[in-house]
C-alpha cells in the first residue's frame, strides 16, 4: 500500500491554460460569454487540434465527461467537455463545440482521448450528433428500431403529455388519468421510417458483429495454437454480469482477442425524466443511479444544484452528509469485494460476511430517512432531517433484533468497534488466499496511462498509480478540512483493485474518526438551511459538479433557463465510463477471467444505463 498526497503541478502545465489557446489558436477559439456560462467555445474543424493541445501542452490528459445539448430555439447542438489533469489541484477545464441541427456532426475525440468512446455513442444516439472518425458509431442504449433521438427538444414519445412536470393531469386539477393508458395497444410504439421487424434481428446485430472484425493490436504470442475463432455471448441474463448486461467476446480457443460490451437492456431515459422534472424532483432519481450509494448520489446532485443557486449549508449538515457518504463507501465497498469473492466460486459465505457489516450501515440510513436503499435523504442546503435519537433493527450483538441504540453510541460503536474488526477479519481470511492470489495477480492489468487514456476513475484508477481523488483534487463539502490520504497501488491488476478497497474503507474509518466528535460538538443546529419549498428557481447559466462516488467520479452537467426544471439535465456515470477499458483488460485472457476482471471494476447497471 502506498500513501500519497496530490503531486505538485509539473512546469510543463502552464497555469492560465485559457490564455494559452487563445493565442496559439487565435481564430478558432473564443470565450463563452453568455450569462452564467463558462469555458471556450472551439471550431469545429479545428477541435481535435485544441484538444491535442490541452492533453500535450497542458497536461489535461484525462476526458471527465462528454456532454451534449440541444439548443433548439438557436438551431445548433453543443459538445461540452470537461477535462482533468492527474496532477492539477482544481476544477476541471470546459471547452466546447457546436454545431448545426441539420447536420449534426463533430470530429471525434477518440485520437486524443479513448474514453471518448462510449460518450461519443451514447450522444449520437440520444441527441444524433455524428462524430466523423469513430471507428464504432452506433446505438449504445436505444435498439435500432427505435425512432429518433429522445434527447432532442422537438422529440415526442407516442404517448407524450407535457414538457415538463407537474402534469396538469396531476396537479392542480388533480385527475389520475394519464397519457399513455389512453393509447390503444400497438400505438404506443413508433419505428423509424421503412423499418419493419421482418429481420431486424440479423439487421440490428449486424454492425455489432462487424466491430469485432477490427483486430486490436495485439501482444506477439497471444495465438498459441490454431483454432477455429468462436463468437460467444455472455449474458445479458448472467449471474456473473451484475445485471442485464451483455458482452460479445471473439475467442480464439479459450482466448480472448475481442470483446464488446452491449448496454442498454436497463436504460430508462433517465436525463429525459431528469428535465421534465423540477430541480426537487430529481433528487429521488438520483438514488436509482448506483441504487447501492443512493446517499452518495444525492451529495453529487445536491452540490451541483446549489452551487448555481450560491446555497451555504450549515456546519452540521456537512457533518452529516461526509458521514453518510463515507459510511456509502465502506457499504460499497464491503459489497464489491463480497460479490467479487461469489463471481469466483467462493459461493455466498464471503458476500454473507460483508452483507453483515454492511446492514448495520443501512441501519442508519433507515432510520434517518426512512429507507435502506432509496434514502432520497440531501437537500438543497443541508438534509431533510437531522439524526435521529435512537437506531433500531438488527443490532451490534448477534440475534438481538430488536435492541434500539442511541444513535451516537451505535454511530461509535461501529467505526471505532465492529467495522475495523470486520475490516481486519476479511482483510485475514481473504488477502492470503491461494485461490484468490491465483485468480487476481497479473490479471486484468491496467497501465496507469491507459486507465487515464480511458478516463477510468475511482477506485480503478488508484489501484493503477494514479492519485487521483476528487476529495482532494477539487475538494468539496468539509474534506479540505480532514486528514485522510489518497491511497494507491502499483500494479493495476485485479488483485490491487481487490486491495484497494480495503485500503478505502479504512481510510473512510479515519475520516468518519474526526466527523464524530464534530457532530456532537454540533448537536442541535440548524440541518437545512434555505427554503423549504416543492420548487426553486435556478438562475440561468450552466455548471458541472462532481464528487468521488465509491465507484468513481459522479458528475452532474446542468443547464439552467431560469426555470424550475432543468434544461439540460446530465450524468456523468463512473460505471458507464469504467467500462470503456473493460475490451482492454480482456484480452489475452481467458473466458474465466472475465468475470474476474469485470467484478474487480465494480460497476451497478442501474448507474450503467440510466
Amino acid at each position: 500500500m502506498t500513501e500519497t498526497s496530490p503531486e505538485p503541478v509539473p512546469r510543463s502545465v502552464l497555469s492560465d491554460p485559457t490564455r494559452f489557446l487563445q493565442e496559439k489558436f487565435t481564430d478558432a477559439v473564443r470565450l463563452d460569454e453568455r450569462e452564467g456560462y463558462s469555458g471556450l467555445i472551439v471550431d469545429s474543424d479545428r477541435l481535435v487540434e485544441v484538444a491535442q493541445s490541452l492533453r500535450d501542452d497542458l497536461g489535461f490528459t484525462l476526458l471527465a465527461d462528454a456532454s451534449y445539448v440541444d439548443y433548439l430555439e438557436d438551431g445548433f447542438f453543443e459538445m461540452v467537455y470537461h477535462v482533468s489533469s492527474p496532477h492539477r489541484v482544481g476544477p476541471p477545464m470546459v471547452f466546447k463545440a457546436q454545431t448545426p441541427r441539420d447536420e449534426a456532426a463533430l470530429p471525434s475525440l477518440i485520437p486524443v482521448w479513448p474514453g471518448a468512446d462510449f460518450q461519443e455513442r451514447e450522444a449520437w444516439d440520444l441527441m444524433g450528433i455524428r462524430f466523423e472518425g469513430h471507428p464504432d458509431l452506433r446505438r449504445i442504449f436505444m435498439w435500432e428500431g427505435f425512432d429518433g433521438h429522445p434527447l432532442r427538444k422537438d422529440w415526442r414519445e407516442p404517448y407524450y403529455e407535457e414538457e415538463q412536470k407537474p402534469f396538469g393531469s396531476r396537479w392542480p386539477e388533480g385527475h389520475a388519468g394519464r397519457a399513455k393508458d389512453r393509447i390503444p395497444y400497438g400505438m404506443n410504439v413508433q419505428y423509424p421510417g421503412g423499418f419493419t421487424l421482418d429481420g431486424w434481428r440479423t439487421e440490428g446485430e449486424e454492425s455489432l458483429y462487424e466491430a469485432l472484425d477490427t483486430p486490436l493490436t495485439q501482444e506477439p504470442g497471444i495465438h498459441r495454437i490454431k483454432t477455429d475463432e468462436l463468437v460467444v455471448n455472455l449474458g445479458p441474463q448472467h449471474p456473473s454480469t451484475h445485471g442485464v448486461f451483455r458482452m460479445v467476446v471473439t475467442l480464439d480457443g479459450e482466448t480472448i482477442t475481442r470483446l464488446k460490451p452491449v448496454f442498454g437492456y436497463l436504460h430508462r431515459n433517465h436525463e429525459k425524466i431528469g428535465e421534465r422534472n423540477t430541480y426537487l424532483q430529481n433528487m429521488p432519481y438520483t438514488d436509482r443511479l448506483d441504487y447501492f450509494n443512493s446517499m452518495s448520489n444525492n451529495l453529487a446532485y445536491a452540490i451541483t444544484v446549489e452551487k448555481m443557486l450560491g446555497q451555504e449549508v450549515s456546519e452540521r449538515a456537512e457533518l452529516i452528509r461526509v458521514l453518510m457518504a463515507e459510511l456509502s463507501r465502506i457499504q460499497n465497498h464491503y459489497a464489491a469485494i463480497g460479490f467479487l469473492l461469489n463471481d469466483l466460486g467462493a459461493f455466498f459465505t464471503p458476500v454473507l460476511y460483508a452483507l453483515k457489516e454492511r446492514e448495520l450501515i443501512l441501519d442508519l440510513f433507515e432510520a434517518a430517512s426512512g429507507s435502506r436503499m432509496m434514502c432520497n435523504y440531501m437537500r438543497f442546503g443541508g438534509c431533510a432531517y437531522d439524526l435521529p435519537s435512537q437506531v433500531g433493527g438488527p443490532a451490534i450483538r448477534p440475534g438481538d433484533r430488536e435492541r434500539v441504540l442511541d444513535t451516537m453510541t451505535f454511530i461509535e460503536d461501529i467505526v471505532y468497534e465492529r467495522l475495523p474488526r470486520a475490516t481486519d477479519e476479511i482483510d485475514h481470511l481473504l488477502s492470503e488466499n491461494e485461490v484468490l492470489l491465483t485468480r487476481l495477480k497479473g490479471v486484468g492489468v491496467l497501465p496507469p496511462e491507459r486507465a487515464i487514456a480511458h478516463s477510468i476513475t475511482g477506485p480503478v484508477l488508484r489501484a493503477s498509480g494514479v492519485p487521483y481523488d476528487l476529495r482532494r483534487m477539487d475538494p468539496y463539502s468539509i474534506y479540505n478540512e480532514l486528514d485522510f490520504k489518497v491511497i494507491i497501488r502499483e500494479n493495476g491488476d485485479a488483485y490491487d483493485r481487490y486491495l484497494i478497497r480495503l485500503d478505502e474503507v479504512r481510510e473512510s474509518l479515519r475520516i468518519l474518526e474526526q466527523v464524530i466528535p464534530r457532530l456532537q460538538a454540533t448537536e442541535g443546529q440548524d440541518f437545512w438551511l434555505g427554503k423549504r419549498t416543492y420548487t426553486i428557481r435556478v438562475p440561468q447559466g450552466e455548471h458541472y459538479g462532481h464528487a468521488e462516488n465509491p465507484k468513481g467520479e459522479l458528475g452532474f452537467y446542468l443547464v439552467s433557463d431560469g426555470s424550475a426544471n432543468p434544461y439540460r439535465y446530465h450524468v456523468r456515470a463512473p460505471s458507464f465510463i469504467n467500462l470503456s477499458a473493460l475490451e482492454e483488460m480482456c484480452v489475452g485472457h481467458t473466458v474465466a477471467d472475465i468475470v474476474v476482471v469485470l467484478g474487480s471494476i465494480d460497476i451497478v447497471l442501474g448507474e450503467v444505463d440510466r
